[in-house]
């Protein structure tokens, strides 16, 4: 093969070739070299190696000669110095020339820029560095679970580059703020938008993470959200956080830019990676909580069976004794008197018990047309429903029943007089089931509860019926509370007993 087809050859390669003889002159070069050095052939042809670079790197590449002289082989990395003073990384591979009796005659090599090696070695070391922060984050049990969330998006802000970033929870129609990193008060923790507005509806509802590097071309219906007309959110990464299989809310990251490049591989798996972390916490969370209110209400349930159950149970015992010495049947009514008793304790202990359990299945709840069907174990002739609600509430039914029917009863007992056999006149109460913002309420027309004991009606065992077993509201108060509703207790516009609660998601 001919020097010139062997030159030609040379010059298809991208990287540079050369060879220098062995008083170090340059005798041998592809086009690449003169292309990327910016030197003439002629130029070229009077240079030594280490006229290519300067500084501490002319040290390396001497050394470099020296060895491969001597061993045979070497590689260095330098920066090669071009004619217009470019610095460019490069990393040379040589190799020693020797002639037919095996004497060195110079040596030969490649040069291939460095500078994409070095950058994704750079990218690399950020990638471990932004791995190591998130372990010492999430690894220090130390920290609260908001602050530990709140470094995370500040990491996620920081690697990314956007404005915003956010752990959200989404409640029927609201999308509330949990946990906020931005740099000015634009949005705050508790603060509440509706959750149609925001590209987080898109995650929630498709269960999957959400990556839009221009929000206008890449979110379906985007020109119909606020989030995107109004607030300027141009770009989006968003991944579903999950409790209990189903969507708690988003862990998200968000501009106000559209990004010349999409999302890159490496920044999806981050959010994915933090947002199962959270997912992870929040469910242990919950859980934990959940065994904290069984175990209570397991306390609870066993004192209250130990204490309540004695009395009645002393009254059959002394009843029966005094039944076998007398043969007086007033005693076997006293018996009948105290089993009912235990046994109206029996179904209000139950009901207690089921009612801190964890809700079995939320669905939309027509308000008004359950507290009708509630209305029909209601055994009182005196005491009227008005059902002024047509709301539909996201809550698990069977539960719902219980609070309801609960407070009918409570009204029903403490405001209308009914004795046994020849029914005596009584009051009538009217009960009225309306709707308020963020919730709803029952209340009656009846005596009310006087603000002293407003703070103890809740208690387990309080009630103000000598024949009551005092569980009827704490029973409206764990239905409640298992449902992240707030309840309080004030007076009607008539004075009587006014239940609210809050904070009840609602559907439509």
């Amino acid at each position: 093969m001919s020097s010139a087809t062997t030159r030609s050859l040379l010059d298809v390669l991208s990287d540079i070739f050369f060879v220098f003889d062995e008083d170090g002159r340059l005798v041998e070069w592809n086009e690449a070299a003169v292309e990327v050095t910016g030197y003439s052939d002629e130029e070229l042809r009077s240079m030594s190696p280490v006229d290519f670079f300067d500084g501490t790197d002319v040290e390396a590449v001497e050394q470099a000669i020296g060895e491969v002289l001597e061993t045979g082989d070497a590689t260095v990395q330098a920066a090669l110095v071009t004619a217009a003073d470019e610095h460019i990384p490069y990393e040379f591979s040589v190799s020693r020339v020797i002639d037919d009796e095996g004497d060195p005659v110079g040596f030969a090599g490649i040069g291939r820029d460095f500078t994409e090696t070095l950058r994704e070695r750079e990218r690399l070391h950020q990638r471990e560095r932004t791995l190591r922060t998130m372990h010492e984050i999430i690894a220090d049990r130390d920290t609260p679970f908001e602050e530990q969330v709140q470094a995370l998006l500040d990491l996620g802000r920081e690697v990314v580059g956007v404005e915003y970033g956010t752990l959200s929870r989404i409640r029927g129609d609201d999308y509330v703020f949990e946990v906020v990193s931005v740099d000015d008060d634009s949005i705050e923790a508790g603060d509440v938008v509706p959750v149609s507005a925001t590209n987080c509806e898109v995650v929630a509802t498709t269960e999957r993470t959400l990556v839009a590097g221009d929000v206008g071309r890449d979110v379906a219906d985007a020109d119909q959200r606020a989030g995107y007309t109004d607030w300027g959110i141009e770009c989006y990464l968003g991944a579903p956080v999950f409790v209990d299989d189903e969507v708690y809310g988003t862990f998200c990251l968000y501009g106000t830019a559209p990004r010349p490049e999409e999302f890159s591989e490496w920044e999806v798996t981050l959010v994915d990676l933090m947002s199962r972390w959270v997912s992870y916490e929040l469910q242990r969370r919950s859980t934990r909580e959940r065994l904290k209110r069984q175990n209570e209400t397991l306390e609870r349930f066993t004192s209250m069976v130990s204490h309540d159950l004695r009395s009645p149970l002393n009254v059959v015992s002394g009843s029966l004794d005094l039944a076998e010495r007398t043969g007086d049947p007033e005693h076997f009514e006293r018996c009948q008197q105290a089993v009912d008793r235990m046994d109206s304790l029996v179904v209000d202990l139950l009901s207690l018990a089921r009612a801190g359990m964890e809700l079995r299945e939320v669905t939309d709840v027509g308000l008004g047309t359950l507290a009708r069907q509630c209305w029909q174990t209601v055994p009182s002739s005196r005491a009227t429903l008005q059902a002024e609600t047509r709301a539909v509430v996201c809550a698990d039914e069977t539960r719902l029943r219980q609070l309801l029917e609960n407070l009918f009863q409570n009204s029903v007992e403490h405001c209308v007089r009914e004795e046994t056999g020849d029914r005596t006149d009584g009051e009538h109460v009217t009960i009225t089931v309306g709707d308020l913002d963020g919730g709803f309420f029952v209340e009656d027309d009846g005596r009310g509860i006087p603000p002293e004991e407003r703070d103890r009606v809740f208690e387990s065992g309080y009630s103000s019926r000598r024949e009551g077993t005092g569980f009827g509201l704490d029973i409206v108060r764990r239905v409640a509370d298992v449902h992240g509703w707030e309840v309080t207790l004030t007076e009607s516009a008539e004075g009587g007993a006014r239940f609210e609660f809050t904070g009840v998601a609602t559907a439509g």
